[in-house]
């Protein structure tokens, strides 16, 4: 079978190459599954580039997620989803191959209403905007939450949650075009880096009290602002690092008012929880992604063999939807 495998950190475009590998065989729990459509995500040129959290030794194939249908299997576990059309989901072998073992219990079905688009996309997304501001912050309707990469898809996922649920989002961008964007999707307030400072204008929107919720995934400056612009109690949760810079703040900055600077990864938050959480959460998330809240844009699909091609488009500014790589046909 193919896979696209990464022996180096480094340039997606120069680190990546195509290889031939023996189809794997699964275990006792595991089940084999032949792989359709696999996102190019953020977090996977991180991960190429040797800047994602959790570094593991090369070579590896990257891919954090995807949608497939499983071949074979061994246990219970893998009888219940034998043949069934599957998020590929977890830790381990990344998704970028013609195959690939996951353990059974991670192989999540996927309703038929979904797309393979949809189904590709159901979790790094959906389940960080959903679990960051309901099962995390608790952010309650009425709420005020501040976030920066507003434009993003999980920014603009969290902006329509928002409007959903009921609570406001004040928005971060960098130019002011892109503030109508939010907008029309039910952004409440956008600030915009090339026309006001941060703390000053989230202060000017709550009259002087500060916001009490926040998410952040540049950090440096733009994280180290928002800090500032907490209410008292106020809580910020740092996701990303996409400035590649460091949160500077005095620790009299949050001792202040007691505010809470915590970290979250997804996949750590999900060690801690249960399978009845785990599958309650994916229901939630099935009906959010039908009725176009949780909803990632669906851009262009590039066959593996074009996977140079699939990269410069997810890494384009001008990038018009999630990149897919298709892995085989569905």
């Amino acid at each position: 079978m193919k896979a696209l495998v990464c022996n180096s950190y480094g340039n997606p475009s120069q680190v990546l190459g195509i290889e031939n590998k023996s189809e794997p065989t699964p275990g006792s729990g595991e089940v084999l599954v032949r792989m359709i459509l696999s996102p190019v995500n953020p977090s996977d040129l991180l991960f190429i580039q040797g800047k994602y959290g959790n570094q593991p030794n090369l070579p590896q194939t990257p891919g954090f997620e995807g949608v497939g249908i499983v071949e074979a299997g061994k246990g219970l576990l893998a009888w219940r989803v034998m043949g069934k059309r599957v998020s590929v989901i977890g830790q381990g072998d990344g998704r970028w191959q013609e195959k690939i073992i996951i353990p059974a219990r991670q192989a999540v079905p996927m309703p038929s209403y979904l797309t393979d688009q949809q189904a590709a996309s159901f979790f790094v997304n959906p389940a960080t905007a959903y679990v960051m501001t309901q099962k995390v912050l608790k952010i309650p309707a009425g709420g005020w939450l501040l976030q920066s990469a507003a434009t993003g898809a999980l920014g603009k996922m969290i902006v329509k949650l928002g409007k959903k649920l009921g609570f406001h989002t004040i928005n971060i961008v960098r130019k002011q075009q892109q503030a109508e964007m939010l907008r029309k999707i039910g952004a409440d307030e956008v600030i915009s880096l090339d026309q006001g400072n941060i703390q000053e204008s989230v202060m000017k929107i709550t009259k002087g009290k500060g916001v009490s919720y926040a998410v952040d995934a540049v950090g440096g400056e733009v994280g180290s602002q928002m800090i500032l612009s907490l209410a008292r109690n106020g809580k910020m949760l740092v996701y990303g690092r996409m400035s590649g810079e460091p949160l500077k703040f005095e620790p009299g900055d949050i001792m202040k008012g007691q505010k809470t600077v915590q970290g979250f990864w997804l996949s750590e938050w999900a060690k801690d929880q249960g399978v009845l959480t785990m599958l309650g959460l994916f229901g939630k998330l099935g009906v959010f992604i039908r009725d176009g809240v949780l909803d990632t844009p669906a851009g262009p699909i590039f066959d593996l063999a074009d996977y140079q091609k699939a990269l410069s488009a997810a890494a384009s500014d001008s990038k018009e939807g999630k990149v897919y790589l298709k892995i085989n046909p569905s």
